[in-house]
């Protein structure tokens, strides 16, 4: 336990403001000074007195919180790094593999700051390695290898008690180090609030086990944990012309190796708006297209499953992608999104070539399996470097493959396809969907204009004067 038995006090500092008097209890712990104010000297008084009399009886003092042992909360006798350890444990088996990794993230540089020195001996990256691959890993803990295990043993002995989240100085210093990266720069507006609300979640934990009293992340806009305002909206220069998309999956055809299957996964994209774990997910069997003779009808596809790809670290099985069901929905929950006649033809072609059957993945890796996520955005970042000029390049334009979904889904609310229906083929909510995709609606302002001037128009004052 982080205690001391070196307690010094002093006399009560008194502080006369304009409109009220405060009276500040001072003590100090090995050479840290603590306050703690009151608003009247009664109350000061009482409580130095009781310090006092701890210290009198031999009580050792908290070098977390400040305080005597006997006056602390069950925090003072379990350290942070232990229950953040249980926390993850407990959770483990009803999160996904994603979530798994996000809670690595959040509570490695939290345990960092919550330390009672910072590592010499050790290199900081490797302690945060340790600690987001191994610690904060119930799978793999127990497979540290020596050296691992070496320094998480000194993360162990060091870390401070739970109590140090009942002195606000400790709470805006852990606060502080989750907000930024190795390098000193702010970490972005989501991994902010994504760290937020893991901590929710934990001290949620913890007031359930009775380890602490009350949640100590500040409230208000004005806390250490509010992120900076971030757009959810697509930006409108990501979005691809039909030009455009035709140059970059046209080039991605024509590649020797692997190209047709990946001009089949960039084309469900294109033309159905699939999110790209969805599509990797597609069985055969749940492609439900035209007779052979009819390639100019419409076919559909039906999706109920996603492979998103987290790291073998973090998944169950084992395997770089994790079986989930779809985004926001019941885990056996489907959706169907309409296949058009451009698509059917495509996806005809690569069942055909492949010599696919229902039970089969619609888009196989080049070994089977799953195709690998890396292999997509090579391909893809490839495509934009040989077909676009160095200034578009350079933009945001079509920048990450998610931003063949946002041009689809764009196209299709452009096109007048009512919200509500998007929404439904898209796997979002409609308030989603129109708080994403409001700047990018566009080609009907004219028609707008128009229906504006046929309400009406009051007289010109000067027209009737003449």
């Amino acid at each position: 336990m982080d205690t001391t038995y070196d307690v010094k006090f002093w006399k009560t500092s008194v502080y006369e403001g304009k409109t009220k008097t405060t009276y500040t209890v001072r003590w100090e712990l090995e050479g840290k000074e603590w306050r703690k104010p009151f608003a009247k000297s009664a109350l000061a008084d009482s409580f130095r007195a009781g310090l006092v009399s701890a210290a009198s009886k031999g009580e050792a003092f908290s070098l977390s919180s400040g305080l005597p042992v006997s006056h602390m909360s069950r925090a003072a006798g379990m350290k942070w790094y232990d229950f953040a350890i249980q926390f993850v444990d407990q959770l483990w088996e009803r999160t996904s593999a994603n979530n798994r990794r996000n809670v690595a993230k959040a509570l490695t540089p939290v345990t960092i700051a919550l330390l009672r020195s910072q590592p010499t001996t050790f290199k900081g990256v490797d302690v945060r390695r340790a600690l987001r691959e191994y610690a904060f890993n119930t799978k793999r803990r127990s497979e540290a290898p020596p050296e691992v295990a070496v320094i998480l043993r000194w993360v162990q002995r060091n870390s401070l008690s739970m109590a140090a989240w009942e002195d606000e100085g400790h709470v805006e210093t852990a606060l502080r180090a989750a907000a930024v990266k190795l390098d000193g720069t702010p970490v972005a507006a989501s991994s902010a609030r994504r760290t937020k609300r893991v901590l929710n979640v934990l001290f949620e934990y913890a007031l359930k086990k009775k380890v602490l009293k009350e949640n100590p992340l500040p409230k208000g806009k004005g806390s250490a944990t509010t992120a900076a305002k971030t757009s959810s909206t697509v930006d409108k220069r990501s979005l691809l012309n039909q030009e455009q998309a035709a140059a970059l999956l046209g080039w991605i055809h024509a590649r020797p190796r692997g190209g047709r299957r990946l001009h089949t996964f960039f084309a469900v994209m294109y033309y159905a708006g699939a999110r790209p774990e969805e599509v990797v997910a597609i069985d055969v069997g749940d492609v439900r297209l035209p007779d052979a003779e009819a390639d100019d009808q419409w076919g559909e596809l039906l999706l109920h499953t996603a492979h998103p790809e987290v790291g073998k670290q973090w998944t169950t099985t084992g395997e770089v992608r994790e079986q989930r069901g779809l985004k926001g929905r019941a885990a056996d929950d489907t959706r169907t999104v309409p296949c058009r006649p451009a698509l059917t033809r495509i996806l005809r072609a690569h069942i055909e070539k492949e010599g696919l059957k229902p039970g089969d993945l619609l888009m196989k890796g080049e070994k089977g399996g799953d195709l690998a996520g890396s292999v997509i955005r090579r391909a893809w970042r490839r495509a934009r470097k040989e077909v676009l000029t160095p200034y578009e390049f350079g933009t945001p334009l079509g920048r990450r493959v998610y931003d063949l979904r946002h041009t689809c889904l764009t196209n299709w609310l452009n096109a007048g396809v009512p919200a509500a229906t998007v929404a439904e083929w898209a796997g979002n909510s409609v308030p989603v969907l129109l708080a994403t995709y409001a700047r990018c609606i566009d080609g009907q302002l004219d028609d707008l204009k128009h229906r504006i001037e046929q309400a009406g128009e009051l007289p010109d004052p000067a027209a009737d004067r003449g």
